[in-house]
């Protein structure tokens, strides 16, 4: 195991108080004290957080649970309420307060009334105003009303859930970058006293959905059912085990069908075409099973990343931290409890993360003397007030979603971010479009293009000629923020080192999101979300019981973007308090790790390999999907958390008593017996209507679901009424409606995008003119040279 260096703190005197429980807040909170926060862990209750105890229906454990000691490393843990003297303390000496249900919104206020220069966080299931508020719901309910489930499986069999609770994962990276965003803002304007009200819906649906809202629209069919595929070739048998491909440019399937020897095929529009390959499905899988199965991983990995084909062996708890990228570069370190878990994703001016801190023992800090309070504003934070991250202005070099996720945040939270393409080489997400080629500006209508660049301003250079680059540099001197994630190689063919950077504006933070990190053996490969999702084991613990691994469609490029506008946020802060700029790596692969990280630490910690199990979870009992009477698309998702709730769901269903066991009463028995209610549940929810047994059971507390289309995340009242769904003027397409950022701003009630995203070089002139000091004979001539431009060349 690699060595730490003596803690890194980016944060200076960035004071946290805690109340959260579950994943989605601690999570928040661990990446903030990985950038060097102090943060004070309120547990309340004889017991404390109840991820404390390894099986959370079971309080008779002696020691904490490994996941819970992994989410709490280095913070302090002090019992209390809001309610006791000292914990009220704390909250008056703190920047930030993070709550995740445990405060009532009587409470949020009272903080902000008596500490009006605090900023507080709330992560809850669906926000803390609107109609479903108060509703039930734990993250695989919320997966299926974000539309995640219901494009993943093959049409015929039950939607399927993402593993690992990924949606709890993503919700607490949006609130880490939301919650730096706040510190940002506080620093600049010299006090706090901003509510957040994060919802872990609206995260889910902006990560986990592929803006199939704003495709569908565009498409001229909006709300569409969205049809259910499998990816092909996606994750293949092999003579060892399995290997992952992701083919997602023509390019990339056309060399896979040189490398599994089908040359032939090229000319076959039914395979070479992804909307009609689907068809020939099975016939196309024993093709290439016919070539993988005769084949171990390492000599397919060979092969086909030689042939620049995307490509990784599937990680499994046994075997990702074996990986020799990930040796290579040290991604796991040993927590302080003895088990192996991934490092802080990101470095910063090339400087490993510092040492890891213990978990704390409950109580641990009870006596600690809580922090000085601080000053507090003449006048209550409001409108009047600019946004977090005004002021701050950000180059923006990424494509594709993960680069462009990250900006996004940025943009979202009030930065000036500028995109930067070029007419020879757009942004890829442009190209993945609903209109047919020779159709007016046919590369403008992608959903995802269209869904991830709200918001910012849109420019084209030439980077591979010089007049591009300098260009790029003048406009680099007013620049706050640079991010790129080219493939390691690309920038610096065009001369655009750190050094350049630097030395151009000393004050910059330069940003890089390689797909695998900037060293190692997997430097120069090429890698999107799939690859990710089969690198680090999320792939692994998604499928059926019976099935192979699934690649979860995308959501560890918005997974990489969080953890990038983290990394990027946390040096910026670094950067003004060194009174220099800094360079910072976040690889895609090392964000996607730790968001996997429960399934490398319960095999280190405990033996335990975890795997894919349907739509079965670690907690709730019974838990899964069940068809009712609407049609085929009418799912039920059902997540039984309690004792009480198994009462509940028997009485709403009228189950007689001829079928009911004791050992259904208690989660142990129904975990033992899931087989049996499954077949139950199946059996009783047949007649009855999703919507109407979704309304009993929530009425009753139980968490229940209905399966919602992706197109169809923006059509409930929940989003409408805290204004996620938010209307832009396209000068192409003309009214969209795309998703905002998943929180509500107290003081902020406005819109987070107000303007679409931006046509290719839409803002040349008025950008270029003020940012690089072109005039209009210099933007001409750069014009007819192809340097700058509206259209891409060689359509």
């Amino acid at each position: 195991m690699q060595q730490q260096n003596a803690r890194q703190s980016l944060l200076a005197d960035f004071r946290v108080v805690d109340f959260t429980t579950g994943i989605a807040g601690p999570y928040c909170t661990k990446m903030l004290v990985d950038a060097g926060a102090d943060v004070v862990k309120i547990e309340a209750g004889p017991d404390g957080d109840p991820l404390r105890r390894r099986d959370e229906g079971d309080a008779s454990g002696s020691s904490d649970a490994a996941l819970f000691r992994y989410l709490a490393a280095g913070k302090r843990s002090v019992r209390g309420t809001l309610r006791d003297r000292h914990v009220r303390d704390f909250v008056a000496g703190a920047d930030l307060v993070v709550e995740s249900g445990e405060l009532t919104v009587a409470d949020i206020e009272e903080v902000r009334a008596t500490v009006p220069g605090v900023d507080v966080l709330s992560i809850t299931p669906f926000g803390r105003t609107g109609p479903w508020a108060e509703l039930p719901a734990t993250d695989f309910t919320l997966q299926a009303l974000a539309g995640s489930m219901a494009i993943r499986g093959p049409e015929g069999r039950e939607p399927l859930q993402a593993g690992g609770r990924l949606g709890e994962w993503i919700a607490g990276s949006f609130a880490a970058a939301t919650a730096l965003g706040l510190r940002v803002g506080s620093r600049s304007r010299g006090r706090g006293g901003e509510w957040a009200d994060l919802s872990m819906l609206e995260s889910m649906c902006t990560a986990m959905a592929l803006y199939h809202p704003v495709t569908a629209t565009l498409s001229g069919a909006p709300g569409r059912r969205t049809a259910r595929t499998v990816e092909i070739p996606s994750i293949e048998h092999c003579l060892d085990g399995y290997v992952g491909f992701c083919t997602i440019t023509a390019q990339m399937f056309q060399d896979f069908l040189i490398m599994i020897d089908r040359a032939e095929l090229l000319a076959d529009e039914s395979i070479v075409d992804v909307r009609r390959r689907q068809g020939r499905y099975a016939e196309f899988q024993a093709m290439i099973e016919a070539w993988t199965s005769a084949m171990p991983v390492d000599a397919i990995e060979e092969i086909a990343s030689a042939m620049r084909i995307p490509v990784s062996p599937i990680g499994t708890p046994e075997t990702v931290t074996e990986n020799p990228h990930f040796v290579e570069r040290g991604v796991f370190v040993e927590n302080p409890a003895g088990f192996v878990q991934p490092r802080r994703p990101y470095l910063v001016d090339s400087v490993l993360p510092g040492s890891i801190g213990p978990a704390p023992r409950l109580g641990e800090h009870d006596g600690a003397l809580p922090w000085a309070p601080r000053v507090q504003p003449d006048r209550p934070l409001d409108e009047s007030d600019a946004a977090p991250l005004a002021g701050v202005r950000v180059l923006d070099l990424t494509a594709f979603w993960a680069g462009p996720a990250a900006t996004q945040v940025l943009a979202g939270m009030g930065a000036e971010v500028i995109k930067v393409e070029s007419v020879q080489r757009p942004d890829g997400m442009r190209f993945t479009s609903t209109r047919s080629p020779g159709e007016p500006a046919w590369w403008e209508a992608g959903g995802v293009y269209q869904g991830a660049n709200a918001g910012k301003l849109g420019v084209t250079l030439d980077l591979s000629r010089p007049e591009g680059v300098d260009v790029l540099l003048e406009m680099v001197r007013h620049a706050d923020v640079v991010i790129e994630n080219f493939s390691p190689r690309v920038l610096d063919n065009f001369g655009l080192t750190w050094d350049r950077i630097h030395q151009t504006n000393p004050a910059a933070v330069f940003v890089r999101m390689p797909a695998f990190g900037l060293s190692g053996p997997w430097r120069d490969r090429t890698g999107f979300a799939q690859t990710m999702e089969q690198a680090t084991g999320l792939s692994w613990m998604t499928g059926y019981r019976d099935g192979s691994p699934m690649v979860l469609k995308g959501p560890c490029d918005p997974v990489a973007g969080l953890h990038a506008a983290v990394a990027t946020l946390s040096a910026l802060e670094y950067a003004r308090a060194e009174g220099r700029g800094c360079f910072v790596e976040v690889p895609m692969v090392e964000s996607a790790l730790n968001v996997a990280a429960e399934m490398v630490i319960e095999y280190s910690a405990y033996g335990n390999s975890l795997s894919r199990d349907g739509n079965r979870g670690p907690v709730a009992a019974p838990q899964g999907m069940y068809r009712c009477a609407g049609g085929a698309d009418d799912w039920l998702a059902l997540a039984v958390t309690e004792d009480a709730h198994w009462a509940a769901l028997a009485a709403v269903l009228g189950l007689p008593d001829t079928v009911l066991e004791p050992d259904f009463a208690t989660a142990g028995g129904r975990r033992r017996h899931h087989d049996r209610l499954d077949e139950l549940l199946t059996e009783f929810c047949a007649e009855r209507d999703a919507e109407e047994l979704v309304g009993e059971l929530s009425a009753r507390g139980v968490p229940a679901a209905r399966v919602v289309d992706p197109s169809r995340i923006l059509d409930n009242p929940q989003v409408r009424s805290r204004g996620f769904a938010e209307k832009v003027d396209h000068p192409v397409f003309g009214p969209l409606e795309i998703p905002g950022l998943p929180v509500v701003f107290a003081t902020r009630p406005g819109q987070a995008f107000t303007t679409a995203a931006p046509t290719l070089g839409q803002h040349n002139d008025e950008v270029l003119t003020a940012l690089a000091g072109l005039d209009a004979s210099r933007l001409g001539d750069l014009h007819d040279s192809n340097v700058i431009g509206e259209r891409p060349l060689h359509l």
